[in-house]
């Protein structure tokens, strides 16, 4: 039966191409944003994760440059550390050479003088972003014995956050200390010769009165185990360094793996979108020709009068 009033075939026809259209705008704003979850009605549960999941990837972003800060410093006062050993190992060696017989002792002490300086510019020089580990003052406000750099944040399964450190104990690093003379280069020793005198690595003279080889022997063998000292501090910061390096590296590959993740849940397939669209496109070209169809059949009545 046919009706002026009620046009069936009409309101059908409407009713698809309007579904279709509604298609059409969701695809074209997935392929316009690249998202198919772009908001929390789209897919709630995907949207929640994926927000938290970005805020936490904000997170080790923070975490990766303060690796980084740590590492630089790190590795300045690894730097300071492996020239000041080099340093220590000269002065061992004029120590050695001032126990042969008929040498200069003066001219020997004179290029000690220099290395000693050249040690306390090494120390004062290992400095980065206004924090100094090698020569420093214990007695300072600001003075810390533990250095700590962020290494790592992670969310437990109850959503409570975490962050981790890597400690380095400075007290072990110290070569001057301004407060108490407890780094290694200003502890003090005594000598047990006939000209015995109580000095440090870095004050030591061997032209001071009354110094015998029995003295000399005293100043090499305590040169010889700041050095030793030094060289176990300089392997243990190296293994700090490589252990922040590491850290770095797996800081960078979590970040790409969340992101990863992430677009599993919530980034639109490109080619399925498109081939989508192609399809809603030629569905709506044919609900227009359907709907232009279906209100024809009033005219086709009205021929029916004539």
């Amino acid at each position: 039966m046919s009706s002026i009033m009620t046009n069936a075939a009409a309101m059908t026809a409407l009713k698809t191409l309007q579904q279709t259209n509604s298609k059409i705008e969701e695809t074209q704003s997935r392929i316009s944003t690249g998202y198919q979850v772009a908001e929390a009605s789209d897919n709630a549960a995907y949207w929640s994760i994926a927000t938290t999941m970005r805020s936490d990837n904000k997170a080790l972003s923070t975490v990766q440059d303060a690796l980084g800060l740590g590492a630089a410093k790190v590795d300045v006062a690894y730097t300071a550390l492996n020239s000041a050993i080099e340093v220590i190992d000269e002065i061992k060696s004029k120590l050695v050479a001032a126990r042969e017989p008929g040498v200069d002792r003066t001219k020997i002490q004179s290029e000690i003088a220099e290395l000693q300086n050249q040690l306390s510019s090494i120390a004062e020089s290992a400095s980065f972003s206004g924090e100094n580990w090698l020569a420093v003052d214990s007695a300072a406000a600001d003075y810390t014995a533990t250095k700590n750099v962020v290494s790592s944040f992670s969310r437990a399964s109850d959503g409570s956050v975490a962050v981790s450190t890597i400690a380095i104990d400075i007290t072990t690093l110290e070569l001057y200390d301004a407060n108490d003379q407890s780094g290694i280069l200003d502890s003090t020793f005594t000598t047990t010769g006939a000209g015995a005198v109580t000095v440090s690595v870095s004050s030591l003279d061997i032209t001071a009165l009354g110094i015998d080889d029995a003295d000399i022997d005293d100043m090499i063998s305590a040169v010889d185990a700041a050095f030793q000292q030094m060289t176990t501090v300089a392997s243990n910061l190296g293994a700090t360094k490589s252990r922040i390096d590491m850290q770095t590296s797996f800081v960078d590959n979590l970040m790409d793996a969340i992101d990863r993740g992430v677009g599993q849940l919530v980034d639109a397939n490109m080619e399925e979108e498109s081939t989508k669209l192609q399809a809603l496109q030629t569905q709506q070209q044919l609900g227009i020709q359907s709907l232009s169809i279906a209100n024809s059949n009033a005219q086709t009545i009205l021929s029916l009068f004539q």
